[in-house]
């Protein structure tokens, strides 16, 4: 037979509820928001049985815990729907890349440019590569040039986050939106 560390059964997820509450005294919030102040766990449970609700632990770090009459079920719904809520309004941020060469022609450049704009402007980050071949190497001050050129026509909308740096054959330089 195998033997493994058992950790019993799962932990439950949210307050505790009903029978679950261990507190022997609560401070009870009823149904309408009246307070009715300590009263036993026993005693709680038969107000909310009355009520036809159930018994939540609100606060279980209060001394005595407080708990209040309501309807667990509508109470976790609503929980989820703020939880939702907070998802959806989170803006998440992009790192999009653009690659250029050190002998990049004016046309290109400026292309290049209006996509980085756009993409600013949708408050991603951009990642600008240079990518050097073969003798290009020798000449990484046109790939420097390039992009302070970039950084210098950006400085109004953007602010750069990593400085141009060399990795293996190619120069990279991270902006960010201001």
């Amino acid at each position: 037979m195998r033997r493994g560390n058992f950790a019993g059964p799962p932990k439950q997820e949210g307050p505790r509820v009903n029978n679950s509450i261990s507190a022997n005294q609560v401070r009870l919030i009823g149904a309408e928001g009246e307070n009715h102040g300590v009263v036993s766990h026993e005693q709680a449970m038969i107000i909310a049985k009355d009520s036809g609700l159930d018994l939540v632990e609100i606060s279980p770090n209060a001394e005595p815990p407080v708990c209040k009459v309501l309807d667990f079920g509508k109470f976790k719904y609503e929980q989820q729907k703020k939880a939702n809520l907070a998802r959806k309004n989170q803006k998440t941020q992009d790192i999009k890349e653009i690659k250029m060469r050190p002998g990049i022609d004016v046309h290109d450049y400026q292309t290049k440019l209006k996509k980085v704009h756009q993409f600013i402007e949708n408050g991603d980050k951009v990642k600008m590569t240079i990518r050097f071949r073969g003798r290009e190497m020798a000449h990484q001050q046109l790939g420097m040039e390039v992009l302070s050129r970039v950084a210098e026509e950006m400085e109004e909308t953007a602010k750069i986050e990593a400085r141009p740096k060399m990795e293996g054959r190619q120069m990279i330089m991270v902006i960010a939106p201001k």
